[in-house]
């Protein structure tokens, strides 16, 4: 009998999902039967897949709450991947936090909470002072970014200069008051020149490298749609980035995942930081390496037969 997986995503998203197409083949040529059904569809029984596996889901972000909700309630009816624990781990970008602790270098970062003062907080960011709310050490800051703990291709997050006290402070009260805990980071400007490295990991083992070009403008406003349009291309990762990558993927306080994606950027004296480290519902740019979707599909299948033998 054929497996049956699902390869999960959102109606608005499917048609932009750029690796859906080369996803879906390379599983049917390995013996799957393949359905790309919406998270939120009420008409779907999770239960007659196999497993449904989290591709496209960018619309959970205003809905995180249901989201999380939907994840239990689908792993009780077949095996998700990658499972509710890591998911609500990794929707709020907390985690830094996590991973500044274990050792790894990442991005400085100021978490604000509702209810803090924010004309505060937004000072002794500006200033650099430590608290107990901030991770990794930064330099002097002439540009930063505002965004919020859990948020997905780059909505409500924006790039300001230091000049622009009263945008920013009013960006960071609206989420505050939107009951949204918020990351104040400096902007680091190698970026602009650089562009992101994301290390891909299919599988459990290192697959891939890509770059990404500058997300965030000065000036250009908060992003509309699902995500912010990206210049993407291919990119050997160097042996430093690759140590990173690898350093953030052994802290991962979980099971390998079936999928994760790093995302680094250079600091200051040009060693990469890690920026973001997606598990939930990543594009993983399979067009960029030859053979990568094969590689995750035979993955994926051998993964699911397993769990069926274990049950």
């Amino acid at each position: 009998m054929k497996l049956r997986i699902a390869l999960v995503s959102a109606q608005e998203a499917l048609p932009l999902d750029e690796d859906m197409p080369l996803l879906v083949p390379a599983l049917a040529a390995e013996g799957a039967a393949v359905s790309t059904p919406s998270w939120d569809d009420p008409g779907v029984d999770w239960s007659t897949y196999d497993a449904a596996v989290l591709r496209s889901t960018w619309d959970y972000v205003e809905r995180i709450d249901e989201f999380l909700d939907w994840s239990e309630r689908c792993a009780t009816a077949t095996l998700l991947l990658n499972p509710p624990a890591v998911i609500r781990w990794n929707t709020d970008k907390h985690y830094l936090a996590q991973l500044a602790r274990a050792g790894v270098p990442v991005v400085p970062t100021r978490f604000v909470e509702p209810g803090t003062f924010a004309e505060r907080e937004f000072d002794e960011f500006l200033q650099g002072g430590a608290s107990a709310c901030t991770v990794g050490e930064a330099g002097e800051i002439t540009q930063f970014v505002v965004k919020p703990a859990i948020g997905a291709g780059s909505r409500d997050a924006a790039r300001y200069r230091r000049e622009d006290v009263e945008p920013a402070l009013d960006h960071l009260r609206r989420l505050l008051a939107a009951g949204r805990s918020v990351l104040l980071q400096p902007y680091l400007e190698r970026v602009d020149e650089h562009g992101e490295t994301a290390a891909l990991y299919l599988g459990g083992e290192f697959s891939h490298s890509i770059r990404k070009g500058p997300l965030l403008r000065h000036g250009s406003g908060l992003v509309e749609g699902l995500f912010a349009p990206e210049d993407i291309r291919p990119r050997a990762a160097d042996s430093a980035e690759l140590a990173v990558a690898a350093a953030a993927y052994a802290a991962i306080p979980f099971d390998p995942p079936a999928y994760a994606r790093i995302d680094m950027i250079r600091g200051d004296r040009g060693a990469p930081l890690v920026l973001e480290l997606e598990l939930t519902e990543p594009s993983l740019f399979l067009a960029c390496a030859a053979g990568s979707a094969e590689r995750f599909a035979r993955h994926l299948v051998e993964r699911v037969r397993a769990t069926r033998r274990a049950r």
